[in-house]
């Protein structure tokens, strides 16, 4: 048996960085930039209006209020869109919404509530004058070329995670694809003489298949595309056919099969089709895990990841061992989830010195983050994986957590607004 840590650098140290691919931006979120990117050109391309309002010389405005406003005459509107056709100058203001380009001469705009624009247009004067009710400064509500991005400048780096804004990012610059990281297609296959697809009757003797699902989605939760292979029955040569049928993917992983049982083929399978680096891990739930490769024809090798058939063991070990590696063939780096320090409500006992990972829910009251067991943690009650956000870690040394002890929490979900 080994550690937890041990397992994970075996599974990281086999697994490589997929290779690049080109697509359109929108279908590249939850990817790796695979390229530099540098500006075309300068963003915003010209000097724009931050505000509503009229473009105006600084000078005009000195020593406006709203007793004494300045009186300035419209010259011209321009939406945004519109190149301006007129230059202002003292004494002249131009209309202008947000967005649009400030035109010659002008070095400030003046927004439509610091003017007495809306008195005017109550009492219904459609003069071409405004009052300007205060005085602004130079560049006052004004976007100047290049205040984001310069020309020529480094923008995103290879390595960037593309998240929302860097989409944004990248369409601001005119891009309407990126070079990423390709995503790792998995397959995915459940084993057991036990279980049905979910499509049939239930009959006597027999469970849904219910882990192929709950993988799939942690898969495609993880960034990676999800390539269901079906159930294989407890006898190696289905089980190896079935396989075969995956062996196109980046990965596989297979639920059931790696404990000690006499009808736990997929060691033996391992065996005669690949090789077996490790199958039992120092944790609780998922102690028997098997990692190895399978062969192909060209001589490549693809990893698999035997998970247990115990629905909770098989989502929990997902989560420590195959999402970090399926980030890493990503190109993501730091694939670690965030952990918070929560006084435990209830205990939790560790009665044979494994690392228990307990699922659990986590409050924040005050500064303080507060963790509950979400009831029975058994590792064939999946209802438990739920309600948890998180995993309270136990290590192997310790052998209980009491109500009230500090215990470390694995946060499955995070919500940034409220800080967990």
């Amino acid at each position: 048996m080994i550690s937890v840590e041990e397992a994970l650098e075996r599974i990281l140290g086999f697994v490589d960085v997929l290779q690049d691919e080109e697509k359109p931006i929108m279908d590249c979120l939850g990817q790796v930039l695979a390229e530099d990117v540098c500006a075309p050109f300068d963003v915003p391309p010209h000097d724009n209006s931050a505000m509503d309002g009229y473009a105006v010389q600084f000078a005009s405005t000195i020593g406006a209020s709203v007793e004494n406003p300045k009186v300035l005459r419209i010259i011209d509107e321009v939406a945004a869109g519109r190149v301006p056709a007129v230059t202002v100058e003292a004494g002249t203001a131009v209309r202008i919404m947000t967005g649009a380009l400030i035109p010659k001469g002008a070095d400030a705009v003046v927004p439509f509530e610091l003017t007495d624009e809306a008195d005017r247009a109550h009492a219904g004067r459609q003069e071409k004058q405004i009052g300007v009710r205060c005085s602004v400064g130079v560049g006052a509500n004004v976007r100047y070329s290049g205040e984001d991005i310069k020309r020529g400048e480094l923008v995103m780096q290879r390595g960037k995670l593309l998240r929302p804004a860097a989409i944004g990012v990248l369409a601001s610059l005119g891009k309407t694809r990126a070079v990423v990281t390709r995503r790792p297609v998995v397959g995915i296959l459940a084993t057991g003489d036990e279980l049905l697809d979910i499509s049939q009757p239930l009959l006597s003797g027999k469970i849904y298949n219910s882990n192929s699902y709950s993988l799939a989605c942690q898969v495609r939760s993880c960034g990676g595309v999800p390539k269901l292979l079906g159930v294989a029955p407890d006898r190696a040569e289905q089980l190896s056919a079935a396989l075969r049928y995956g062996l196109d993917c980046d990965m596989l992983i297979t639920s059931g099969g790696v404990s000690l049982g006499d009808y736990d083929v997929v060691k033996e399978v391992l065996a005669a089709e690949g090789d077996v680096s490790f199958w039992t891990v120092h944790m609780k739930p998922g102690k028997p895990i098997a990692f190895g490769t399978f062969k192909r024809e060209n001589g490549r090798r693809v990893p698999h990841l035997g998970l247990p058939g115990n629905p909770v063991s098989s989502m929990v070990t997902f989560e420590i061992f195959a999402r970090p590696a399926l980030h890493k063939m990503m190109g993501i780096v730091d694939f670690s989830r965030r952990y918070v320090t929560a006084i435990m409500e209830g205990s939790i006992k560790n009665t044979d010195g494994r690392r228990v990972f307990a699922r659990v829910l986590v409050n924040k009251k005050g500064n303080q983050y507060f963790a509950r067991l979400t009831g029975s943690q058994g590792s064939g009650i999946l209802t438990s994986m739920l309600e948890a956000d998180g995993l309270a870690v136990i290590p192997e040394t310790v052998a209980a957590i009491s109500s009230g002890d500090s215990v470390e929490v694995m946060m499955l979900d995070w919500n940034e607004a409220y800080g967990f």
